[in-house]
C-alpha cells in the first residue's frame, strides 16, 4: 500500500488488511503506553494487522489554562522511541507548529498534523521537509475535496508519503458527524485514507471546559469505515479511559479492543473478495 509500505518496521503490509493506528491519546507514562503497545502488539501480530502506535508527546489544544498538557516534551518523545525500539513498530505522534517538526522527526516515524493545522503552510511544509510520512487530519471546517491542496503543498518538498484522516465535520457546536462520502472522496487522491473513530464521536465545545464523548458508538463507527473502503483505522485507548488524562470520554477501553478487530478483519475479508 502506498506510504504505508515506505514506514519504518511496519509489519504485515503483504496481507491485504486495513491498517491501524492507535494508543493512548497522551503519553502519561512509560507504563502506560508500553502496557497499551504490548497489547495491541500482540494482537495485530495475531491477526496480521499493520500496525502504528500512537500517541500524543504533548497536547496544544487543551480547551481550559489548567488542563493536563504533558510530562515534558522531551520525556515523551524519548518514550516513544523506546517503544519503537523495544517492540519494533513504528511510532507516530502529533506536531504543533514548524519548529516542532524537526524536533519530533528525529524519534517518530510518522508526523501527524491536526485537524485544526491542517491548512497550516509552514507546518505542512515543515513537516514535508523532514522526509517522514506525514499524517494530516481533515479539518471539522473543511471539505474533503479541499483536501487537494493540503496533498499540493506536501508534494512540493518532495515528500509523497502522505496518509489522510477524517475525523468528522462540525454539527452545530457540540457534536460531530461523519460523512461517509468524504472518505470515498479521499481516495481518489490515491494516497491512503483512515477514519478516526474515536475523535469522530467527540461531543467539543462542551460548558465545562471538558470534551465529551460517545465512546458505545465506536464499534459501529469502525465497522462502517471498513465497509466502505477506509485503509485504515485511527482510535485511541486506553487501560482505564476514565482515569486518562486527556480524551478519556472517546477513548476505547483497551480490553474491547481485540474483539473489536476480529470483526473489522472479517468485515475486511468480505469487502476483499466481494471487489474480487
Amino acid at each position: 500500500m502506498k506510504t504505508i509500505d515506505t514506514i519504518p518496521q511496519i509489519r504485515h503490509v503483504n496481507y491485504r488488511n486495513f491498517f491501524l493506528i492507535a494508543g493512548p491519546c497522551l503519553v502519561e507514562s512509560k507504563e502506560i503506553c508500553y502496557e497499551v503497545a504490548e497489547k495491541i502488539v500482540s494482537i495485530t501480530d495475531k491477526l496480521q494487522i499493520p500496525y502504528i502506535f500512537k500517541s500524543s508527546y504533548k497536547k496544544a489544544n487543551r480547551s481550559k489554562l489548567d488542563s493536563f498538557t504533558g510530562i515534558g516534551d522531551r520525556e515523551a518523545l524519548e518514550i516513544l522511541r523506546d517503544i519503537k525500539k523495544h517492540f519494533k513498530i513504528p511510532v507516530l505522534t502529533d506536531i504543533h507548529s514548524p519548529e516542532e517538526a524537526y524536533f519530533a522527526s528525529q524519534y517518530v516515524d510518522v508526523l501527524q498534523i491536526p485537524a485544526f493545522l491542517c491548512r497550516q503552510t509552514d507546518i505542512l511544509i515543515a513537516a514535508a521537509k523532514t522526509g517522514k510520512a506525514v499524517n494530516v487530519k481533515k479539518g471539522q471546517f473543511l471539505a474533503p475535496e479541499s483536501m487537494k491542496f493540503v496533498i499540493e503543498k506536501i508534494l512540493h518538498m518532495g515528500n509523497s508519503n502522505i496518509m489522510l484522516t477524517d475525523r468528522g465535520t462540525m454539527f452545530g457546536y457540540h457534536d460531530l458527524i461523519v460523512d461517509f462520502r468524504g472518505l470515498y472522496e479521499m481516495k481518489k487522491f490515491n494516497f491512503p485514507v483512515v477514519l478516526d473513530v474515536t475523535h469522530s464521536l467527540q461531543q467539543p465545545n462542551q460548558h465545562s471546559g471538558i470534551t465529551g464523548g460517545k465512546p458505545e458508538l465506536i464499534e459501529t463507527m469502525a465497522r462502517a469505515a471498513i465497509a466502505v473502503g477506509a485503509d485504515g483505522i485511527f482510535l485511541e485507548t486506553h487501560p482505564e479511559p476514565m482515569l486518562a488524562k486527556s480524551d478519556g470520554a472517546n477513548m476505547l477501553k483497551l480490553d474491547l479492543l481485540e474483539n473489536l478487530l476480529e470483526k473489522l478483519v472479517k468485515i475486511r475479508k468480505i469487502i476483499t473478495e466481494f471487489e474480487n
